[in-house]
């Protein structure tokens, strides 16, 4: 999928060098003048150099301007879709049960047709990899990410692999301090400035781990030490509605990765699977 484009932009530009912001303010405001020129005319319009542009679309994870200008014009095509349904909706605490249903709902579903802009297919399939050799994987979250690493912990307990979640640093960091090349952290953080994260990732690191990150699109000091950098998008203003609509869009990662690795050894964690579900419903019922 070739878009998201202007999307990636959004939401990178709280990490953007000031120069690159001048040249990312441009192209938001002027894309069809973008996708019909080449770098040393929007270098000129911009008043920036080409270098600076270079930069940018390397720091929204691009292979160059080319690239960029490719997906501006998917997202230009996708402009003749009504705006209130490519657009957040703020959350109208004093509406009808029916408007909460709709904007609610509405946010969750961009949030995850966003994030496939600006999710990688090649590096999805890395961390899949890694994930299904791994000796050990350990999730690390903090606050409404630790929700996110319980969630992927549970699901890969199920199919018998070796996995803890920790969500407090002190745990982090003692599981990371034990870690080996044969293990995987994976830091999740919506923001990608827990420092707590990025302290227990470092350590990690240091190890020999393979560290996979979940963050928000763009440059920040959790996705810098990942080895694997997975993105999630949600671009909504509203602290109320931010904050579930982003949560929304990790959890479709997780899932996506969790079927990824289960379909590498498809009938042993389908076994699993089995054993696991037998289990549970035994201790329910001597209950």
């Amino acid at each position: 999928m070739l878009n998201g484009g202007l999307i990636g932009i959004k939401e990178a530009m709280e990490s953007l060098k000031p120069m690159e912001q001048k040249v990312a303010q441009y192209i938001l405001e002027h894309p069809e003048t973008v996708v019909n020129a080449s770098v040393q005319k929007v270098a000129e319009l911009a008043g920036v150099s080409e270098a600076t542009i270079i930069r940018l679309a390397r720091s929204l994870h691009l292979k160059g301007f080319q690239e960029l200008k490719l997906r501006i014009a998917a997202d230009l095509a996708k402009a003749s879709i009504p705006a209130d349904r490519t657009s957040y909706q703020e959350i109208q605490i004093d509406g009808t049960v029916q408007d909460l249903i709709q904007s609610i709902s509405h946010n969750n579903m961009l949030s995850i047709q966003d994030t496939l802009t600006v999710l990688s297919p090649k590096d999805v399939e890395r961390a899949i990899d890694c994930l299904s050799e791994a000796r050990r994987v350990y999730f690390f979250g903090v606050g409404a990410s630790a929700v996110i690493a319980q969630d992927f912990k549970q699901k890969l307990s199920r199919i018998n692999r070796w996995c803890e979640a920790a969500t407090d640093f002190d745990s982090q960091a003692t599981l990371a301090a034990n870690m080996t090349e044969e293990d995987v952290a994976f830091g999740i953080s919506y923001s990608g400035q827990t420092e707590n994260i990025i302290q227990s990732l470092e350590i990690a690191k240091a190890t020999g781990a393979t560290v996979i990150s979940l963050t928000k699109f763009g440059n920040n000091p959790v996705a810098e030490t990942a080895d694997i950098r997975l993105f999630t998008s949600s671009l909504e203003q509203s602290i109320r509605s931010g904050a579930m609509a982003s949560r929304i869009a990790q959890l479709n990662v997780i899932d996506i990765l969790y079927v990824g690795i289960a379909s590498r050894t498809y009938e042993e964690s389908i076994q699993a699977l089995e054993k696991t579900r037998k289990a549970v419903s035994g201790s329910k019922r001597n209950g």
